[in-house]
């Protein structure tokens, strides 16, 4: 009995490189590693100094009746700590959807 269109693309579709992540296989990881963990802590202290900055202007348009900058520090203090948030969680962020892509079959 031959196959369908579909049942001959699930087929195709199906088909297993073999490939999956490992260490080693290049020149230059560490240093690749190195460089993105200085990036990490450069966006950190970017971070902080936003935040700084952010409840600054908080503080000083609630001190001096500036609802809009008062608006615009509350903005930038919830910015500051979503990125914080992110850049802190990358890491365990990109392991955990790593690890559920190599759950697919």
């Amino acid at each position: 009995m031959p196959l369908s269109l579909a049942d001959r693309a699930a087929v195709y579709l199906a088909y297993d490189p073999g490939i999956s992540p490992q260490g080693g296989g290049l020149p230059g990881l560490s240093v690749l590693k190195n460089v993105v963990n200085s990036i990490n802590l450069f966006g950190i202290v970017a971070v902080v100094g936003a935040l700084a900055v952010s409840l600054g202007v908080w503080a000083w348009g609630h001190h001096t009746g500036g609802h809009q900058a008062e608006a615009n520090g509350k903005k930038g203090a919830v910015v500051a700590a979503g990125a914080a948030l992110g850049l802190g969680a990358a890491n365990g962020i990109v392991t955990s959807f790593s690890s559920l892509g190599s759950q697919v079959h």
